[in-house]
């Protein structure tokens, strides 16, 4: 019994230690990624399983310590390793999705750092340049017209996901005028950035979030999500400026009228999905920080046609490279 006993210790303490090889290579130089949507078809199907590399764009250690798909567990900080290259137009990234970080995204980067980005009529211009839809990409509708303001579009006045305004990617270094034109993307950039946005007035202090409480119910199907959020709660969005409650803005318990600009602290890119069509991508919520890109895409290691039940393997998608 003694020895029956001593060998399964020996075999728990073993997959533990194989649990921990794994996890660890999982967060550093793999990304797992199984597709939920269609946002990406054709270029990646609905039910493939991908592999990204993390190492590429420069290792990190876990910023998350927890139980895997739960919200059990704690941040932590990360360090980032020296990256091989930085991500360019066309790389099809996986990076934490900005209004939930504890969901991952996949699309493709088509804007860098600088560009100056706009659509006309579905097609995207860089710097002035026609910037061509990918191989496989594609649309489903006729677009929308010029003169259609979209409600949900990132900022709110921007028109709408087939014609969407000039918009400059912020850069490292950019200087943005504080002003109440620049309110929104001020506020976008300061939480993303990490620092810590207030409004305070003689009854209350309210706190900004990048943290969107229709995405943790859409993630956790719970309605108490929204209580912790104004008018309920404490908590803000940034991209709810048109009803907000009087009172002092405060970067770092800082007014905002003391501050004259702005210094952007990292570079941010430009996502969208090749279906352009049915994806929720950066023309509703903006830009993608460099430091939530994961990694990049690099093939389909399974796929299953998940359109019904049951779920049938899709061979020929096995080993797809993504580009």
């Amino acid at each position: 019994m003694k020895i029956r006993n001593l060998i399964n210790l020996h075999e728990l303490r073993s997959l533990f230690f194989l649990i921990i090889i794994v996890l660890s290579l999982k967060e550093t130089i793999f990304e797992l990624y199984i597709v939920p949507t269609g946002s990406m078809e054709n270029t990646i199907m609905t039910g493939d399983m991908l592999v990204g590399n993390r190492f590429v764009y420069g290792m990190r250690t876990p910023s998350w310590i927890g139980i895997p798909y739960t919200d059990l567990g704690f941040f932590i900080p990360s360090i980032k390793f020296p990256p091989f290259k930085i991500p360019k137009r066309g790389d099809v990234i996986i990076f934490k999705f900005p209004r939930d970080v504890r969901q991952k995204y996949v699309k493709r980067c088509v804007a860098e750092p600088g560009d100056e980005f706009e659509i006309k009529n579905k097609i995207i211009y860089l710097n002035g340049n026609e910037y061509p839809l990918p191989e496989n990409g594609k649309f489903l509708m006729n677009p929308y017209s010029e003169d259609f303001n979209q409600q949900d579009i990132f900022l709110g006045s921007l028109g709408n996901k087939d014609n969407f305004s000039k918009l400059r990617i912020p850069k490292k270094g950019d200087v943005i005028d504080i002003n109440p034109k620049n309110a929104q993307l001020l506020l976008h950039l300061m939480l993303l950035d990490g620092h810590k946005v207030t409004l305070k007035n003689s009854l209350q202090n309210y706190q900004f979030t990048m943290t969107s409480p229709d995405e943790l119910w859409r993630r956790k199907g719970k309605p108490k999500v929204y209580e912790p959020y104004y008018p309920q709660g404490k908590l803000l969005v940034p991209w709810s400026t048109n009803n907000l409650p009087s009172g002092m803005i405060m970067v770092d318990g800082v007014p905002i009228t003391e501050m004259k600009s702005y210094i952007v602290e990292q570079n941010y890119y430009w996502a969208m999905g090749d279906n352009r069509d049915d994806s929720l991508d950066s023309r509703f919520w903006g830009f993608v920080p460099e430091s939530h890109i994961l990694g990049e895409a690099l093939l389909a290691y399974f796929s299953l046609d998940i359109s019904s039940f049951p779920y049938i393997p899709r061979f020929g998608r096995i080993g797809t490279i993504i580009q």
